[in-house]
Order: C-alpha cells, then sequence, then structure tokens
C-alpha cells in the first residue's frame, strides 16, 4: 500500500492524484470491513483522536466517531458550545490543552477559513479539516467522488455538474479540486448571484440554465442553500429559487438519459431537491453517507502511518 504524500489532510489541494487514488484502495478494504458481522478492527488500537468541532454538525462529526470506533482509536469529543472558548480561550491554547491529554490526531471543524493550516503549523498532532469556513470540505469530496468512481467505474471522462450556492459552500470548492485531479470534466449551475466572482479560473465551465446543465451531465451534485452563511439577500425568495434551480422528477424524466443525483446533506426537501428525486432509483445519496464512514477510516489510518 502506497504512503500519501502528506502529514495532515488540510485540503484537496495539497492532494495529488495518487494520494486520492491510494484512499480509494484503502477505502475498498474499509468497506468490506464495515459491511461484515464483525465491523471493528485494532489497526488504531494506540491512536487517540481529539474530535473537535467549533461550528454545529450532525453527518460529518458522527461519521468521523464511527469510523474511529471502528477502527479501535480512543477518542474524545470537543464541542466550542459547552467549553472554555465561550469564556475567551483561543483556538490555540485549547488545542493545545487537549494535546496535552496526550492526543494523536485532531479533526477539526471551524467557521474561520485556514484554521486547519494555522493548527498545523503550531502542533505536533496529525490535522484533519473537517470543514473550515466557506474553504474547503476535503473528506466529503473525497466521498462523493469515491461514490461516483462505484458508481460509474471511473471518475475521469465523467461529466459532473454542481448545482446551488457555490459561493457559500466549502464542498464545492473540494469537489472541483478531486473531480479535476481525477480527470473528470466539472460545470458549475446556479444563480449569478451565488456563484463566486472568479469561479471561472478554476477551469470549470459556468452554466446558469439548471435545465441545460441536466442536459450536459452525467453526474449532478446538488447542494443546498447555505442561508446560515449569507448576508446579504441573494434571490428573492426560496419559492422563486425552488422554481428556477431546483431538481425535480419533471426534469429528470425529460432527459434522453440517466443520470446519477447526488447531494452532500442536510438536504432541504422541497427547495434544491424534491423527495421523489432525492429518494429516486438515480439517487446514491444514501451511499454517499456509507461511504463517509469508509473515506473517513482510510484517511485516519493513512494519516497515522504518518506518525
Amino acid at each position: 500500500m502506497a504512503d500519501l504524500s502528506v502529514k495532515h489532510l488540510l485540503g484537496i489541494k495539497n492532494l495529488t492524484e495518487q494520494d486520492l487514488q491510494t484512499i480509494f484502495e484503502t477505502a475498498d478494504q474499509f468497506k468490506a470491513v464495515i459491511n461484515r458481522s464483525i465491523k471493528k478492527v485494532p489497526s488504531l488500537r494506540d491512536i487517540t483522536i481529539a474530535n473537535v468541532f467549533f461550528e454545529n454538525s450532525t453527518r460529518t462529526r458522527l461519521s468521523f466517531e464511527l469510523a474511529e470506533k471502528r477502527l479501535s482509536a480512543d477518542v474524545i469529543n470537543f464541542s466550542s458550545a459547552s467549553s472554555s472558548v465561550k469564556k475567551g480561550e483561543t483556538l490555540l491554547d485549547t488545542v493545545k490543552n487537549i494535546l496535552s491529554m496526550k492526543v494523536d490526531m485532531v479533526v477539526m471543524r471551524h467557521s474561520s477559513p485556514g484554521a486547519p493550516h494555522f493548527l498545523a503549523k503550531h502542533i505536533d498532532a496529525n490535522i484533519v479539516n473537517a470543514g473550515d469556513g466557506t474553504h474547503e470540505h476535503p473528506t466529503q469530496a473525497l466521498l462523493d467522488t469515491y461514490s461516483i468512481r462505484e458508481k460509474h467505474g471511473e471518475v475521469g471522462g465523467k461529466k459532473v455538474v454542481i448545482i446551488g450556492d457555490i459561493s457559500h459552500s466549502r464542498v464545492a470548492l473540494s469537489n472541483i479540486f478531486a473531480l479535476q485531479k481525477l480527470g473528470a470534466e466539472v460545470m458549475i449551475c446556479g444563480p449569478v448571484t451565488l456563484l463566486p466572482k472568479y469561479i471561472s479560473d478554476l477551469g470549470v465551465k459556468v452554466e446558469l440554465d439548471v435545465r441545460k446543465a441536466l442536459e450536459w451531465c452525467d453526474v449532478a451534485n446538488i447542494l443546498r442553500i447555505q442561508l446560515e452563511r449569507q448576508k446579504t439577500k441573494n434571490f428573492p425568495s426560496l419559492r422563486e429559487y425552488s422554481l428556477y434551480y431546483g431538481v425535480n422528477k419533471k426534469m429528470l424524466n425529460a432527459l434522453d438519459k440517466e443520470i446519477t443525483i447526488m447531494h452532500p446533506g442536510p438536504i432541504n426537501r422541497g427547495i434544491e431537491i424534491t423527495s421523489d428525486v432525492a429518494d429516486s432509483e438515480h439517487s446514491i445519496i444514501l451511499d454517499q453517507v456509507e461511504n463517509g464512514v469508509a473515506i473517513r477510516m482510510a484517511v485516519l489510518f493513512l494519516l497515522a502511518q504518518k506518525r
């Protein structure tokens, strides 16, 4: 098994194509593990991992915690809502205090872009970025591209459109990097007010008409509207957004081909996607959730080898 070229998983931008393939091949093995009757392996029995979440999270935190326990690691969970951060303690002091308890790896989500990169320069533990502001969410992109590979056999040559709130999404940027490294064509689609000004500089196609985007693609990854990150009103109403950019079954039935539907969650049913699409045979949304555990097991296992 090849080694990763990095000590930390800070973003997809830092990874090579070989790193991605190594993570996927390792995840293949762990997916076999989590689908058998005894789902635990002793791979990280002597490793202690701290999940340090300065932002709310359900799926990502649970997925990481389950991955860690499947690998037999010791797990510490930290939430800023009930911590000394509320009393004014700095990020660095908080993490140094956690590390003084002999923690080997830190899985961190933070609202500030670059927070995991800052930590990686100041502490010895391996850092896994579980989402930093609107910057990157590398494990989500890994599980998304892994799910495309599983469904279609390969990622290279596939046409993938990312639809929705691109400006406020860390998932979009990580997905663009991962898909391009693996040879996919990438398009983004959404209202012009939700597209970053310089997005075309990343070598992606830009489409404002969701129906044309669906006709072009093999895979549609649909993002939710991140109202909690928006500081100004970017469209008249959720109803109007749904009317022009929501993906529904009538749109899919009008296509002359079958496409794969993805969503990183949480889903706002009836806004960016209708229930009959989310729950249809086109959807691999639940496969993404299952693959998330295998991918995170692979990442944690491979980074532990770098210690």
